[in-house]
């Protein structure tokens, strides 16, 4: 059975500032505003750095990403994707468009 490595943060403060604009976005009080802003952009919701050069999870979040070791930038972009796969199911059918694969 595949067991997940764990790895350390490297930079703390920056990763929680990152993480929390994320967990802002999907907040249930902001998610469909947040998931309608990435439609009106035309981008796909499981494009995380496209979102993010959007300036979608906030104007600072992009350059604090880009400051991030590449082990910390990639457990964010998990949380990322962690967090669009538990919004709600019937917001997701909702905008199943920004939510395709395709």
């Amino acid at each position: 059975m595949f067991e997940q490595a764990v790895l350390p943060v490297q930079n703390e403060q920056i990763f929680s500032k990152v993480a929390g604009a994320i967990d802002v976005a999907f907040s249930p009080a902001k998610v469909e505003g947040f998931i309608r802003s990435v439609k009106r952009s035309g981008l796909r919701i499981r494009q995380y750095e496209a979102v993010l050069a959007h300036g979608l999870l906030g104007k600072e979040t992009p350059s604090l990403y880009a400051s991030l070791g590449d082990s910390d930038r990639g457990q964010v972009r998990e949380h990322y994707l962690r967090s669009l796969e538990q919004v709600a199911p019937d917001l997701r059918q909702k905008y199943l468009k920004v939510y395709a694969y395709y």
